[in-house]
């Protein structure tokens, strides 16, 4: 491991890396706020941003306003950071007191002077090195770190929790987080409240198992408690009376094939109930006629889990899709507000929630009831939520019971992990909102013979990976929604889906960058564009914003990247040219008055497909090459071999036309330094049959459309 990689640097940034300090920046740090629970609940304090969402209420919600709506048309670029060496960034930074703190690709952590953008330190976690079998599954992004009492907190993707000194990036202790034996990974940022920082992992679509979360100690690493999500074997006994509960919730022997519900994102400190809530994911594999086939609730599988900070012991739950069988993560923010739902009735202490499955919910935090729930999406999967019970009602064959069906969200959700904020002032939730349908089919699954995954993919029913997305296969909106009246106040049409979250300010203002290279700031009053820049590639971290000696700045990490790109990818998110590293990657700064150019980046790319003369495919290898790419390759190289960007598009690959070169890369690991996994398990026979897909894939892009 490499506190800093001095190999990346050059000039000024690596006279800093050896010097170790930045005096300018250092000087401001003089103050040293203590970041710790205090000033993390602390929704006044202004020129940090301390956590994932500004601080505990996960509001994302700033009360500067020296950027406002009146001046915001005159934000210009401040300073500019290149990270030629990051693919994917799609992390929150986090700023304490003038020095700007985030996790790149691979969970690299850096420290830059938050009003200049010069190097501090970084290091590397050596991600891959680490990895192993791992890195067939693990995308290689971080969404981001947390920091608590001097401590910088990363969490690597191949599992482990790093807790590095704030001043210096060298490491305090490291912590294994699950067996490395396991097919998990993570993507999502620890979370640090009352001296404990808490992690999960994903790992559902190839055979994860049971889902869990871990608090540990922040001075040590030493594991605290432990939340299952789903029960273990009742042989064996349950850990506690919640297990006990859920399992009767499930059907089968679910425990043979773990049952999914991994927490790979939404952890939000309700410091006012002193709980942990826990936004919980899918059902492994997705479709529940295997995992659980004569139906159930499958707890605690899609919901929001209120967990005692200190003890990690069951509190209260609310289930937002019971029995899952669509993919319909519960993974998404749990922000906190305090609301008046009805006039006269004074304020309640509530979290809200728009997760993928397309309705908002708004729920006391007190004890889980359900307060109000409407759509925000487009959804036909249910027609609402009874208020009596709070469950779905659900829509007559959605569950894909007796023939094959398209429905509303998709399995990239009506939100995904994209932010949402919520402004106070204004009333209103901003939620980058998404609108495409799924298409979902098991019939030509035997239910009978299948296997749990091991580090491929398998989620028990097809939903067309094998092909690919087309261009218009969704659309999306910036959504202004009131939790109150549960409606839309206003939206701004948007390019495609995929576009990145949303952080608002006392300014009057929201910004969200787009998947088609746009960074705007909007009117969080009515929805009215102030201000743009295309910043040259797609974005898909959200930004942040925070104040150096008296200055507001705004900044924003750029490089494209998220499931829709890498799983989803194909020709929907490959039309806008943010090909495999054509265009670099950076941190951007902006501030009122500033007029730095904005860098040159790179040109859009687009795949030139390869169609060597004399290769016919063979129809049935291609097929059997098609079951093989979805489970072992569409991971990161995109629906249908057409990449999104963030991995090499194959069909346009040198390497799939020979024999030896594709038997190196693929079997014998040649390109794993650059994240190419290395795939033993593959013979021969099927490298051929991929390759046979992957050309019919090529010759079917270059044949001219059909009138």
């Amino acid at each position: 491991m490499k506190a800093n990689r001095l190999g990346r640097m050059t000039g000024a940034a690596m006279i800093l890396a050896i010097a170790g300090t930045l005096p300018g920046s250092w000087s401001r740090a003089s103050a040293e706020t203590v970041v710790d629970d205090a000033a993390m609940t602390d929704a006044a304090q202004k020129d940090n941003w301390l956590a994932y969402g500004r601080d505990h209420s996960e509001q994302r919600y700033s009360p500067l306003d020296e950027i406002n709506v009146d001046n915001v048309s005159k934000l210009g670029l401040a300073w500019a950071l290149p990270l030629p060496a990051d693919r994917a960034l799609v992390g929150t930074p986090v700023t304490v007191d003038g020095v700007l703190y985030f996790t790149g690709s691979y969970s690299v952590a850096r420290a830059v002077d938050a009003k200049t953008g010069k190097l501090i330190w970084e290091y590397d976690p050596e991600t891959l090195k680490h990895a192993g079998d791992r890195a067939r599954m693990l995308w290689g992004w971080s969404r981001g770190l947390t920091f608590y009492k001097g401590k910088v907190i990363i969490a690597t993707a191949d599992g482990r929790l790093i807790a590095l000194d704030s001043k210096t990036g060298k490491p305090i202790w490291t912590t294994q987080t699950f067996d490395p034996k396991l097919p998990l990974h993570i993507s999502g940022a620890p979370k640090a409240f009352r001296d404990l920082v808490i992690i999960g992992n994903g790992g559902s679509e190839q055979g994860g198992g049971r889902g869990f979360i871990t608090a540990y100690h922040v001075d040590t690493g030493k594991e605290a408690w432990k939340f299952y999500v789903v029960p273990g074997n009742p042989a064996d006994g349950f850990e506690d009376a919640a297990q006990e509960m859920a399992a009767k919730t499930w059907t089968g022997e679910w425990w043979k094939i773990g049952g999914g519900g991994q927490t790979w994102n939404a952890f939000t400190y309700d410091a006012e109930f002193d709980q942990i809530l826990i936004g919980t994911g899918n059902g492994g594999p997705w479709n529940q006629k295997i995992r659980s086939p004569q139906g159930g609730d499958n707890l605690f599988l899609c919901s929001v889990v209120a967990l005692d900070a200190t003890s990690g012991k069951y509190k209260w739950h609310y289930q937002t899709t019971p029995g899952e069988t669509w993919d319909y993560t519960s993974t998404m923010d749990i922000v906190l507000a305090d609301l008046e739902l009805k006039e006269g009735e004074g304020k309640k202490k509530v979290l809200m929630h728009a997760p993928k499955n397309g309705f908002f919910y708004v729920i006391d935090r007190k004890d889980g009831k359900l307060l109000s729930a409407e759509p925000f999406a487009k959804v036909t999967w249910a027609t609402g939520i009874d208020m009596k019970t709070g469950r779905p009602i659900e829509a007559p064959g959605a569950r894909y019971e007796k023939e094959p069906v398209t429905i509303w969200p998709s399995v990239f959700g009506g939100h995904s992990w994209h932010a949402m904020s919520y402004n106070p002032n204004t009333g209103l939730v901003y939620i980058p909102k998404m609108e495409l349908p799924t298409h979902w089919d098991d019939s030509k699954i035997d239910f009978n013979s299948w296997k749990k995954p091991s580090f491929q993919i398998d989620v028990g029913v097809d939903v067309g990976l094998g092909g690919d997305i087309p261009k218009d296969a969704g659309t999306s909106f910036l959504t202004a929604w009131d939790p109150v009246k549960q409606k839309k106040v206003w939206e701004v049409p948007q390019p495609n889906y995929w576009n990145a979250g949303t952080m608002t300010t006392a300014g009057n203002l929201v910004f969200q960058g787009q998947i088609d290279g746009k960074f705007a700031a909007y009117d969080a009053r009515d929805g009215k564009e102030l201000w743009s820049v295309n910043v040259g590639s797609g974005i898909s971290a959200p930004p942040i914003t925070y104040a150096v000696d008296g200055k507001q700045y705004v900044s924003l990490l750029v490089g494209f990247g998220g499931a829709a790109v890498a799983y989803g990818g194909g020709s929907s998110m490959a039309q806008y040219g943010w090909g495999y590293r054509a265009q670099l990657r950076q941190l951007l700064t902006f501030a009122v008055g500033a007029d730095k150019p904005m860098p040159e980046v790179g040109e859009r790319t687009f795949a030139k497909v390869l169609t060597p003369a004399g290769f016919t495919p063979d129809a049935a290898l291609a097929d059997r090459g098609e079951h093989l790419y979805k489970s072992s390759c569409a991971w990161c190289h995109g629906a249908g071999a057409v990449s999104g960007g963030y991995t090499p598009d194959l069909r346009a690959s040198e390497a799939v036309l020979h024999d030896e070169q594709l038997k190196k890369i693929v079997q014998e690991g040649a390109l794993f330094p650059s994240g190419m996994p290395q795939f033993k398990n593959l013979t021969d026979d099927d490298l051929k049959a991929l390759q046979n897909f992957i050309r019919k894939k090529a010759l079917d892009a270059a044949q001219p459309p059909s009138n």
